[in-house]
């Protein structure tokens, strides 16, 4: 099959609990069926059943694995390969992608120091189809505390430069590879203002989607990836008026060219 993010929202669900499968794959544009962190400590047996018995579409639907220095990693691999489910998201990438993985499609995460310096290599790895940061994991391996700034430095709560520069990176390097962005969690479920801002960034700064971790914050990414209506009017303007012109024109006594056009097209296709 071919990737395809068909939404902004992506919500993490933990295999260990069976019931909240279906319910996610409602609510979200994807679900992510998460082996590694969000599930715990888990019968692994039970979870491959749950995974194999679940039903969701597969083109929907991401299946998370441990890392590749897990002991459960070649296991979790192979059990994927079973499955219906050809979209892999990988955590704990280093400077390469595991040849095990050959023959599906790989998201990789950027969330090691390693990966950060190896990000060009592994955006252009034929496997991958996206990349998706960990601001948390990759903190804890620089020998950091706190991936934001706190109360007592700073009165809103973003990310320190070590992992803006990250973030940035893995964008660019996806995008020069043609690959998809995929921007981190926002762990506070209970601040949805803080998630908006952060989603609105991401989709203005090109991000295909933002993954989450709690229902209530999928209305709120796909509110902040979708265009505002004034801004929506105007791309609807420009394509129209495009159809008239063979170049550059002018619209409102400014001048539009091709790059405008081209975020016009993709300003409607959003909406």
């Amino acid at each position: 099959m071919t990737f395809t993010i068909p939404g902004p929202a992506l919500l993490f669900a933990p295999v260990n609990r069976p019931d909240i499968l279906p319910k996610a794959a409602a609510k979200a544009d994807m679900v992510i069926l998460d082996l590694e962190d969000g599930a715990g400590d888990i019968d692994r047996e039970q979870a491959y059943a749950t995974i194999a018995d679940c039903g969701l579409d597969p083109q929907r639907t991401i299946v998370r694995v441990v890392g590749p220095t897990d002991p459960h990693f070649l296991d979790d691999v192979a059990f994927v390969k079973t499955t219906p489910y050809g979209t892999i998201m990988v955590p704990k990438i280093y400077n390469h992608i595991p040849q095990e993985l050959a023959g599906l499609e790989v998201i990789a995460m950027v969330e090691t120091p390693q990966a950060v310096v190896a990000v060009e290599k592994i955006a252009q790895h034929d496997d991958v189809v996206a990349l998706f940061w960990g601001a948390e994991d990759l903190t804890f391996m620089l020998g950091g505390t706190h991936s934001r700034y706190h109360s007592d430095e700073k009165d809103t709560p973003t990310y320190r430069d070590t992992m803006r520069l990250s973030r940035a990176l893995m964008h660019i390097h996806a995008a020069a590879a043609g690959k998809a962005s995929i921007d981190a969690v926002f762990a506070d479920f209970r601040n949805l203002e803080g998630l908006y801002r952060e989603a609105a960034d991401a989709a203005r700064s090109g991000f295909a989607a933002t993954a989450c971790i709690h229902p209530t914050q999928v209305d709120t990414i796909r509110k902040a990836y979708a265009p505002e209506p004034q801004q929506l009017r105007w791309a609807q303007r420009v394509i129209a008026e495009a159809a008239n012109h063979p170049g550059a024109f002018k619209l409102d006594g400014e001048m539009v060219d091709a790059p405008l056009i081209a975020q016009a097209h993709r300003i409607v296709s959003r909406a």
